[in-house]
């Protein structure tokens, strides 16, 4: 029941966040991502959702299973995932994905940081930035707002402790959303400061 209501959660976030910022053929502008997944994004990702496509034994699937989220990853969606390498998240600091019950509210957290409501593709994000002069505000699933902006040619995103994550693989494409490989964990605002260090790259540095 608890991971139905925050499905549901989910999915009203999901409205509230787009629903004035989307044109009605739910295609992608500058000012903001799709809500539906297109023909094009349907044919591309097959019939897997984003649970059934991401590696089953990944750290990041089993912090998503030990919060109770993966069911809502293989849910209608769309959703768009910013997933830590592997090596992203051991290098995070002990404790953070612990798979522990006592460790789900933090899980959760984490994760739903990591998500932004619709369809969001590298060049949907990079349009944002050009829009605005250099950076863009994304508003996850979390309550938390990342800013993305471009170093070197890459896309990058920054959490709110201003630690940095880089896309080094972007638009998997599911069924019900995508997947943008990130090189370091996004941490929700919450997250205390000195935890930050070993997660991400200051910004500046």
């Amino acid at each position: 029941m608890k991971t139905h209501a925050f499905a549901l959660g989910v999915a009203a976030a999901a409205m509230l966040s787009l629903g004035a910022c989307n044109n009605k053929n739910g295609n992608s502008t500058a000012k903001g991502p799709t809500d539906v997944q297109t023909p094009q994004a349907q044919k591309a990702a097959g019939s897997k959702t984003i649970a059934d496509g991401l590696p089953a034994n990944s750290k990041f699937m089993a912090a998503a299973k030990a919060a109770g989220l993966d069911q809502t990853l293989a849910g209608p969606g769309p959703y768009t995932v910013f997933v830590p390498t592997d090596q992203a998240i051991a290098q995070a600091p002990a404790g953070t994905f612990d798979t522990s019950p006592g460790n789900r509210a933090q899980l959760t957290g984490i994760i739903t940081n990591m998500i932004l409501p619709g369809t969001v593709l590298v060049a949907d994000i990079d349009e944002a930035i050009d829009a605005g002069k250099g950076k863009a505000p994304l508003a996850t699933m979390g309550g938390s707002t990342l800013t993305a902006t471009k170093e070197g040619g890459n896309t990058v995103i920054t959490d709110s402790a201003g630690h940095k994550a880089t896309i080094v693989k972007g638009d998997e494409q599911f069924s019900n959303g995508v997947v943008q490989e990130m090189d370091a964990v996004l941490m929700p605002s919450k997250q205390p400061a000195a935890n930050a260090p070993a997660v991400g790259k200051k910004a500046g540095k």
